[in-house]
């Protein structure tokens, strides 16, 4: 059976050209069932998409009969599409989008349940919404038989990808299956060849703080070129992200990407804040989003908010960045780089 990376496709980086990025619009469901909730929510994507369209397309896929009402806090210029949703984290239930050089656009649909099949969450029709999307992308759809999301993974288009053990090994997802199966059907649908396994995530990313995934690897390191990472550092000791930071930044500088090169580490403060909802606060400048030019970053009306602005600006210095508020997104459970998904320009080499 033919696969990808059989085909000659690849998960590009996500700092290539973008033909477009994918949104999916909140809708009165378990995360957002407090209508002041929803509406901070709805605020929130759609200034994301806003700050997204100055640099690029955006298409957001809203749930039906809801299109009218995105569009009026979207504004102009940005295209919707109606498709029954649960949920709103278009990086999860979206496609994969690859390339294979030759002007040829391909996407993944990996089977999604509801980040672990959690007690809160709802995926009959989110799970469907990765081949939806690749279908009016016009893409070729590939699916895998590995449960995973979009935010469980991040990959620097040279052959690397970043996993997290809790999330593609743990027995919510994937049980049964052995590490070596799972960098097979990794390696098989990305292009990669070779993964760095994290152990875990941040700790409000787990039961019981909350909407949590269970370990995604986009909130705590990213690549941000071939052989420099950008990572989450908790600096105060009381909290527990302290212990996980340290550890999980010791392990990224000790490796090798596909190419041999050991790894630059970018460690990113968090944000002071500690305590977000009554639970431990996961706020995460790695959870940013490249588009065409521009790096749009969460901001947290917090005074690390600038400190970390000037480190993408020094890491992106061709790119605009631009902050936007993020709180309400993660009190959803996620951040800006779990909305967004990239459809990449498919050149030619």
């Amino acid at each position: 059976m033919n696969t990808p990376a059989s085909d000659g496709f690849r998960m590009p980086a996500e700092w290539t050209p973008h033909e477009r990025t994918w949104m999916a619009w909140p809708g009165p469901n378990h995360t957002f069932a407090d209508p002041g909730e929803l509406a901070a929510a709805r605020a929130a994507w759609a200034s994301v998409a806003r700050a997204v369209r100055r640099f690029e397309p955006v298409t957001v896929v809203c749930g039906t009969g809801q299109s009218a009402e995105a569009r009026a806090l979207l504004g102009p210029g940005v295209d919707t599409v109606e498709r029954d949703l649960d949920d709103a984290w278009m990086r999860d239930i979206g496609p994969t989008f690859l390339t294979d050089g030759r002007g040829g656009l391909a996407a993944v649909d990996w089977v999604f349940n509801g980040w672990g099949a959690q007690e809160w969450a709802r995926w009959g029709h989110d799970a469907k919404i990765a081949a939806y999307v690749s279908d009016l992308a016009g893409a070729r759809t590939y699916t895998s038989k590995l449960v995973n999301e979009g935010g469980g993974i991040h990959v620097d288009g040279e052959g690397t990808v970043l996993l997290t053990e809790t999330v593609q090994l743990g027995p919510e997802r994937n049980p049964g299956w052995t590490k070596e199966q799972v960098e097979a059907e990794i390696h098989a649908h990305l292009g990669t060849r070779k993964a760095i396994w994290l152990p875990r995530g941040l700790t409000a990313d787990y039961p019981p703080h909350g909407f949590g995934t269970l370990g995604h690897v986009d909130i705590v390191a990213a690549f941000a070129r071939p052989g420099v990472v950008v990572a989450h550092h908790q600096p105060d000791p009381a909290h527990p992200d302290h212990e996980v930071s340290k550890e999980i930044i010791g392990l990224l500088r000790a490796q090798t990407d596909a190419r041999g090169r050991r790894l630059e580490v970018v460690e990113v403060p968090a944000p002071t804040v500690l305590e977000a909802d009554g639970h431990w606060a996961d706020y995460s400048y790695i959870n940013h989003y490249l588009c065409n030019g521009g790096v749009v970053l969460c901001g947290f009306d917090d005074p690390r908010d600038e400190i970390a602005a000037g480190i993408f600006r020094r890491l992106f210095p061709e790119r605009t960045v631009t902050l936007v508020d993020a709180r309400a997104v993660f009190a959803g459970g996620g951040g800006i780089h779990c909305i967004t998904q990239q459809q990449p320009r498919p050149l030619v080499r």
